[in-house]
């Protein structure tokens, strides 16, 4: 008898094609979901190995585009970047995924979701605390963290050991000696040689960006028009090739930003649950989108309101590498960041070029640069004598500070 009915998030890859049968032979109906997020994948070879192992019903989903918009559009506006270095592209990838995996379940009255998240990772984090929002009583089979499974799979060697007697298709070509994760936005690579956080990254590792030395030697300079804090339109100012959907939007930034070799880190970085980790990343369109929006924003969006949004940006980019997606306080602060960038609208000029954005010029509707008012050249509305005051009043508490100071000296 069927201990029910599980979805699993399937990657069509060793370890989630292992947990695939291990599910049946404990017991359950298995449907997969494999989410189309930008990632090079052979979708049709993935649903057929599922179906050849027995998965009940095999889901894949074009999800790029609602990944952009409801997703990439939103860390944009944060200006999100974890630790000042990270673009989030994992970490905002995930809640994209949870979302639809949970309306499957619940579409297919499956009572269990499950995944092949490791128990060390942010990711089982991430995937859970978006089922158990959007599916209270929903429950998880997360295998890595099941003692039957990890006791019994203590490395890549037991995985293919178990696939080769359970006749799961096995890669003919020997895997890269690291983990990667690829999607729209990035991807990410960590484990194997790069657990020693001092090992330099293969030039070959890379698959996003090219290597700087084998970069164009002439820049791609474009215009990113903006309205609302997000990217409605890209123009190549040298080809005046132009994209205005946010899909192509995001997909040619990409493009160009590869070409350049634009987006690249190697870090080390704070894991949810305390452990530190190296992972290098590769966030081409996403790095050029981050530099634009700076600069439109700082534009168009008065000091003040600014630098209690800069603060929102690090709660925001913190909630999402936490997986609080869906958590109350990650929608009451969406909606705030997304009140701040009303008048973020205008066009940025911009050049791409060995690895770097350089910003070139800005143009808005909404700015709130005066040129008369700040010119050298004329005296416009503003009365010199009148700073007087205000530098002043400014240094009463330091000179106070200072005579404090001087009392203590004189003791």
């Amino acid at each position: 008898m069927s201990k029910g009915t599980v979805v699993l998030a399937y990657s069509g890859g060793l370890d989630t094609s292992c947990i695939l049968v291990w599910l049946k032979e404990q017991g359950y109906d298995v449907i997969t979901f494999l989410a189309n997020i930008g990632q090079e994948e052979d979708f049709e070879a993935a649903v057929k190995k599922a179906e050849s192992l027995g998965a009940k019903k095999v889901y894949v989903e074009d999800l790029r585009k609602e990944f952009v918009e409801e997703f990439i559009w939103p860390a944009v506006q944060a200006n999100a970047i974890y630790e000042d270095r990270y673009l989030l592209g994992t970490a905002i990838a995930r809640p994209c995924i949870a979302r639809r995996l949970v309306q499957i379940a619940r579409r297919e009255g499956a009572q269990f979701v499950s995944h092949g998240a490791t128990g060390k990772g942010n990711d089982q984090i991430r995937f859970e605390l978006v089922c158990y929002a959007l599916y209270p009583e929903v429950k998880i089979i997360a295998p890595w963290r099941v003692s039957e499974f990890y006791n019994c799979f203590k490395g890549r060697k037991d995985l293919m050991e178990y696939a080769q007697k359970h006749g799961i298709p096995v890669p003919v070509t020997p895997r890269a000696p690291w983990s990667k994760d690829a999607n729209l936005m990035h991807i990410s690579y960590e484990s194997g040689i790069l657990e020693n956080p001092k090992s330099h990254a293969p030039s070959d590792l890379y698959l996003m960006t090219k290597n700087p030395e084998d970069s164009p030697n002439t820049a791609d300079v474009l215009e990113i028009e903006f309205k609302n804090g997000v990217p409605v339109k890209v123009t190549n100012l040298n080809d005046g090739n132009s994209k205005n959907s946010p899909l192509n939007i995001f997909s040619y930034l990409n493009e160009i930003g590869g070409k350049h070799s634009v987006g690249r880190i190697d870090i080390v970085e704070n894991r949810v649950i305390g452990m530190k980790s190296r992972g290098i990343y590769e966030t081409p369109g996403g790095t050029i989108l981050l530099k634009a929006h700076l600069d439109i924003e700082t534009f168009t969006m008065d000091k003040e309101v600014r630098r209690i949004k800069q603060g929102l940006s690090i709660k925001f980019s913190e909630f999402v590498y936490n997986g609080l997606w869906y958590s109350p306080e990650g929608e009451f602060l969406r909606h705030c960041i997304a009140k701040s960038q009303e008048n973020v609208e205008g066009k940025v000029q911009l050049s791409v070029f060995k690895g770097q954005v350089y910003i070139l010029g800005r143009e808005s509707p909404k700015s709130l640069y005066n040129e008369e008012l700040v010119s050298m050249d004329t005296q416009g509305d503003y009365d010199p004598s009148d700073a007087s005051g205000f530098i002043k009043i400014n240094a009463v508490r330091l000179r106070e500070h200072h005579r404090l100071q001087g009392l203590s000296i004189g003791k």
